[in-house]
């Protein structure tokens, strides 16, 4: 796929991302995996929320989940597998499937950092009136969705009532220890934009963030993640409708920042969908854009370093990643 790239400043041209990155750093080397040290695994794309920048189009009505022989496996690859120190549980609402606590508490009996990407609404849904406890008992790191510290654009993007339920659900974890500097329960908040411009400087967000929900909520965190939406899926479409998706792309592409590719998120982590397809990204997982090289799943490989140093796959969605200050699930990256 080629885009024009237009800009003040910017010389029209045509050019794919991968091209892109070896004209500003010289070198397409960078673009390979290192060792793997993260294992993001997409549990399930039922949620009981359909935001609308969501890049895994998730909602009630979606069907897909894990099953018990996938999960085995995950469990089996971090066994065998030292150097994978984190697993980051995704969705939908990871906490929806089945497969959710099996993965946590054998994770954390192997000492691996666990990580819940949680939408705080899920906490109040049926059959999940012990989650907080259970993650807390379990000392799960809680990396919580709330795009705003505004009732009025929360509920743009993820729809009416979420705010309350989102700050009512902040304070809970609070109430279990979670976002105490001085703790050991670590609980990150995200924003995304809510619309089709890039985040703003993620240190001064914090400190507005963390101001705003002490003074109005009694909540503390640890830290802020700013994520850029990313220009598939439902965001994509979204974009499409309004007329402004090649002006967003060029927004991502003419903020193109090389310091950022270093640190993307694909070169240490590995994707893994819910029926256990492996992808250098949850970004490219849901593109079906799966890793170079001959179709991988979790059950083809037992070592993880024979992904090292392959070319990472990539198409012009990264440019999301490596616009302005970098965007990576870990928030911005320089």
């Amino acid at each position: 796929m080629l885009l024009r790239v237009e800009g003040e400043g910017v010389e029209s041209t045509r050019l794919d991302f991968e091209t892109h990155v070896t004209s500003a750093i010289g070198s397409p080397d960078v673009l390979r995996r290192a060792q793997a040290t993260i294992l993001q695994v997409n549990i399930t794309k039922r949620c009981n929320l359909a935001c609308h920048h969501c890049h895994v189009e998730s909602g009630p009505k979606r069907s897909e989940a894990m099953g018990e022989k996938t999960a085995d496996r995950v469990l089996e690859w971090l066994e065998k597998n030292p150097c994978l120190d984190t697993l980051d549980l995704t969705g939908g609402a990871p906490e929806i499937s089945d497969q959710f606590r099996r993965l946590v508490v054998g994770a954390r009996k192997l000492g691996r950092r666990v990580i819940d990407r949680c939408n705080l609404t899920i906490l109040f849904e049926p059959g999940q009136e012990d989650t907080a406890e259970f993650l807390a008992e379990n000392g799960v790191d809680v990396v919580a969705s709330l795009p705003c510290y505004t009732a009025e654009n929360v509920e743009a993007q993820r729809g009416r009532g979420v705010f309350d339920k989102s700050i009512e659900g902040l304070r809970w974890l609070g109430r279990l220890g979670y976002g105490d500097p001085a703790g050991d329960l670590l609980l990150d908040l995200v924003y995304n934009p809510g619309g089709a411009f890039l985040p703003p400087a993620q240190a001064e967000l914090e400190a507005t963030y963390r101001d705003e929900l002490a003074e109005h909520f009694g909540i503390r965190f640890n830290h802020l993640l700013t994520i850029t939406n990313m220009p598939i899926k439902r965001f994509a479409h979204d974009l499409e409708r309004e007329g402004r998706h090649s002006e967003y792309m060029s927004l991502l592409v003419n903020h193109f920042n090389p310091q950022t590719v270093e640190g993307l998120m694909c070169r240490n982590t590995i994707s893994v969908g819910y029926d256990g397809a492996l992808y250098d990204c949850d970004f490219n997982q849901q593109l079906e854009l799966g890793m170079n090289g001959p179709a991988r799943t979790i059950f083809d490989i037992d070592d993880v370093g024979a992904l090292t140093d392959q070319p990472i796959a990539t198409a012009n969605h990264c440019f999301g990643c490596t616009a302005g200050a970098g965007s990576s699930c870990g928030g911005a990256l320089g």
